[in-house]
């Protein structure tokens, strides 16, 4: 039996406004604009809301379908403008956590994030209906795609793979070298898919966009684009590894979901192989996604999606949380857990009944009664181990991988002008100049992102890891990092937990004033901090 969720909210930022319909009557299924009143249109509205969603019921589909607006809704913007005025926006908010969280709402409109993880995050797939094609306009297209393949060196295999599905079988038909238009073309126009494996390298916007949303998710934020011809499928059935957010850009798309083949398969550590039809059972949900829509499922469901003979489609799937589960953190503990324990407890250290193969093992009979004994001492070993487990230090292991995956960020004007990238030059007229720009004990500082960095200890030496250093292109470089020194751990973290606030240089907990402007020096070159004033010269 299909469930519903209620979905009303009361947007009241102007952040929204860009692409929220206007002057429409708050309900479970549509959203109203910051100041709209109740009238007798909006009462028919609602009771045709109301008629829809009753309809919607009677149809047995045990997904969640919803309409964020049951008329064409207007932008308020040109065309492709609609984002770029969102980000601007978004460049006006001080905090990178609350920007985040505002742009993934953007994202789900008009579903509230609170509800979306509540009830839905790694739950169910989710479906989104816009009847607004210009909703996600501005963030990809094709003619950007076609402008990458001329500008860029977009490489088979590497950026972009060409792909087929036809009579059951998936192919990928890359040649060697660089995609040249003149030859993806030729594979789109014969019936091919292309994919382009990470966009976020080419494309500014998209970047943007992802290096965002990986705060929301304390998580990796990734992306695909897929251009489909009319009439054709690139893929086999199958599942992924990932949290998937399947943005719908241009043309249209036919779509089937399915459950999870059985429990092993909910929230899977690794993708699928390719499925064939006849093992992946009735879909749960099929529909056909048009420019606008978006459309959620998590790691585990099985899905494909082919081309209407009429349209072709484009659209780019956001995905996350990767190798990010209990079991993933646990792969780290587990294992410095025991270290320890062999260490600093006898008990791991004691040896192993001599007989104990003859009656332990898949061989021996599981009615020896020496086998309880057994698996009772490593019951309680087990339980002695947790006892042992360095969460924190596991934890800061995945936040350096994290830090290690995530994208550097993208600076808003401000804050290029207020850091290092902003600073004025050193070289001028064939010759290094001083520029007499100091930071003083009075200079404000922050960092230039919550989550830019973090500070974790080996045993020997305190290191800070960063990511302002990261390529676009993914572990292209090694992960980044600088020693701290000891006297000056106290004013990081001191920085770290003041975020989003500014706060003077002299105010930082070190010993001395010297080790305070040192290492706001040290974090300024490389990019981590920003000032409230840019610096001039002296």
């Amino acid at each position: 039996m299909r469930t519903l969720q209620n979905v009303s909210q009361n947007p009241s930022s102007s952040i929204f406004s860009h692409c929220l319909p206007p002057g429409l009557l708050s309900s479970p299924y549509l959203v109203v604009s910051g100041n709209a009143k109740p009238n007798a249109s909006h009462l028919y509205i609602r009771l045709n809301i109301w008629f829809v969603v009753l309809c919607q019921m009677c149809i047995l589909m045990p997904y969640l379908s919803l309409s964020c607006c049951m008329q064409e809704v207007q932008c308020g913007e040109k065309s492709g403008e609609a984002l770029e005025a969102l980000l601007s926006d978004l460049a006006e908010v001080s905090n990178s956590r609350e920007r985040a969280s505002k742009l993934f709402q953007w994202l789900i409109q008009p579903i509230p994030s609170k509800s979306f993880f509540r009830d839905t995050w790694e739950k169910k797939p989710v479906l989104i209906k816009r009847q607004n094609p210009d909703y996600y306009k501005g963030l990809f297209s094709t003619a950007e795609f076609d402008r990458i393949l001329r500008q860029d060196d977009v490489q088979y295999g590497v950026n972009l793979d060409v792909t087929s599905y036809t009579n059951g079988k998936r192919e990928t038909h890359n040649p060697p070298g660089r995609a040249l238009p003149f030859t993806v073309w030729e594979f789109y126009e014969s019936g091919c898919s292309l994919r382009m494996l990470n966009p976020q390298a080419f494309s500014s916007t998209v970047w943007s966009v992802l290096s965002i949303l990986q705060e929301q998710f304390g998580s990796m934020a990734g992306a695909n684009v897929y251009l489909t011809p009319p009439g054709t499928q690139g893929f086999a059935p199958h599942y992924d590894d990932i949290e998937a957010f399947v943005v719908q850009l241009e043309g249209k798309k036919h779509w089937r979901v399915y459950n999870p083949r059985s429990e092993d398969e909910v929230l899977p550590v690794v993708s699928s192989l390719n499925f064939s039809q006849s093992e992946i059972g009735k879909p749960i949900l099929e529909v056909v996604l048009e420019a606008g829509d978006l459309l959620y499922f998590p790691r585990g469901f099985i899905h494909q999606g082919n081309c209407l003979p009429d349209a072709h489609s484009l659209h780019i799937t956001v995905s996350s949380y990767q190798r990010n589960s209990w079991g993933n953190l646990l792969a780290k503990v587990v294992p410095a857990a025991l270290e320890m324990a062999m260490e600093e407890d006898v008990d791991f250290r004691r040896g192993l009944p001599v007989d104990y193969l003859t009656y332990m093992g898949v061989q021996n009979s599981d009615k020896d009664p020496r086998r309880a004994q057994f698996l009772s001492r490593i019951e309680g070993l087990m339980k002695k181990l947790s006892t042992f487990a360095p969460v924190d230090a596991a934890v800061d292991q995945k936040a350096r991988d994290y830090l290690h995956d995530c994208l550097p960020p993208m600076l808003t004007a401000e804050e290029r002008a207020s850091s290092v990238q902003g600073a004025p030059s050193r070289w001028e007229d064939g010759e290094a100049v001083d520029v007499g720009v100091t930071i003083r004990g009075q200079t404000r500082v922050r960092l230039i992102r919550s989550g830019i960095a973090r500070l974790c200890s080996d045993g020997e030496a305190v290191w800070l890891y960063y990511t302002a250093d990261n390529s676009r292109v993914y572990h292209k470089e090694a992960p980044k990092s600088v020693e701290i020194k000891a006297e000056q751990t106290d004013g990081m973290e001191f920085l770290i937990h003041a975020y989003p606030k500014f706060v003077t240089v002299g105010s930082l907990p070190c010993e001395s004033a010297e080790d305070k402007v040192s290492l706001a020096e040290l974090l300024f070159e490389k990019g981590l901090i920003h000032t409230a004033e840019p610096l001039q010269r002296s």
